[in-house]
């Protein structure tokens, strides 16, 4: 990592990864949501998708509702209904093959084939409770976003065969976008109106490159400045706001920890509550933060006060440089940093 800031009115910042986890909280914890996630509506009678119908469609919606519930990246939404129509077609079944009885009685079950260690039988044919399921242990796989995808399935399910999955790969993938289509309005947490999960459009390219926004690509600021720009109406070139021109001032808007100086040099404001599309601005030393401090964007507001955070290199590696999504109380960071509803 670079450890440097290079003066000048080009200058792109170096921001250093969020290391600790002293309170952010990792983990399942995200599956406990209370608060309402957009949803995927689909009706009853509604035309043949990628060929599923029917309840296959309403099971796929079911399982993409609960990893937008989770905070997961449309990826995981793929790998879950890839998974399912590898093993079920989408259907919440009760029996299995000869690898899944036992003693003449299925043993796994569900539109996952779950076995007892993810709960009982009723939990596992419930589609959204074996979602969660599949989803939560597919979280704790190291890394499981740069997998071939069959494999990110296989560290999960553990079949006998770990391409499996790779033939329903295309089918998930026409299916979840489909699908992606009929998103609904946010429910009652509340949640960022910019991005889906890992848009970055550089996200899965070079590391400490050079983009279109000044920054060194797959930096915690360079996806904050890219969500920033999302919310400004800008999602593509020319960028409304890049690392030269943000302030305004001829200063540059710099490392993570010069953010917070960046937002009230250009008079937006600054306060202690978390509100979707903020930026998260931590300080150094806090919550784990480097020197060089760490910015990430609140996702989505639960109820009780803590939120859904979003950002770029925020675990240490080899998982950095990429998307990542945790749940914090809203304690833990120094401030958040909103971007005004008339952009200036």
């Amino acid at each position: 990592m670079r450890g440097a800031l290079y003066a000048g009115a080009g200058v792109l910042m170096v921001p250093l990864m969020l290391v600790g986890s002293v309170v952010l909280l990792g983990g399942t914890d995200a599956q406990a949501r209370t608060c309402a996630a957009p949803a995927v509506t689909v009706e009853a009678k509604s035309a043949p998708i990628a060929g599923l119908d029917g309840v296959q469609l309403q099971n796929a919606a079911v399982l993409m509702d609960q990893a937008m519930r989770m905070g997961l990246p449309v990826a995981a939404q793929i790998l879950v209904v890839q998974a399912a129509i590898g093993e079920s077609s989408l259907r919440s079944i009760g029996y299995t093959d000869a690898a899944g009885t036992v003693g003449g009685v299925a043993v796994t079950v569900g539109i996952l084939q779950q076995d007892p260690s993810y709960g009982p039988v009723a939990d596992r044919m419930d589609v959204a409770k074996a979602g969660a399921g599949f989803l939560s242990r597919l979280k704790d796989v190291p890394g499981w976003e740069s997998l071939e995808p069959t494999i990110a399935i296989h560290r999960v399910q553990r079949n006998a065969d770990p391409q499996h999955y790779a033939k329903y790969r295309d089918q998930a993938v026409q299916l979840v976008q489909a699908l992606a289509g009929s998103t609904a309005t946010p429910g009652t947490c509340g949640q960022s109106a910019a991005g889906a999960g890992d848009d970055l459009p550089w996200g899965h390219g070079p590391i400490d490159a050079s983009d279109a926004l000044g920054m060194y690509t797959r930096e915690c600021v360079d996806f904050a400045l890219w969500r920033v720009n999302q919310e400004s109406g800008t999602a593509s070139a020319p960028f409304r706001y890049t690392n030269a021109d943000f302030r305004g001032d001829g200063a540059v808007l710099g490392n993570a920890v010069t953010w917070l100086d960046g937002w009230r040099a250009k008079g937006w404001p600054v306060g202690t509550a978390p509100q979707p599309g903020a930026v998260v601005y931590y300080a150094p030393g806090t919550g784990g933060a480097g020197s060089l401090g760490h910015v990430a964007v609140v996702k989505a507001v639960d109820p009780d006060g803590s939120f859904l955070e979003e950002g770029y290199n925020g675990n240490p590696p080899p998982n950095d440089h990429s998307y990542y999504t945790r749940t914090v109380q809203d304690s833990t960071p120094t401030a958040f940093l909103y971007v005004p509803q008339t952009k200036g």
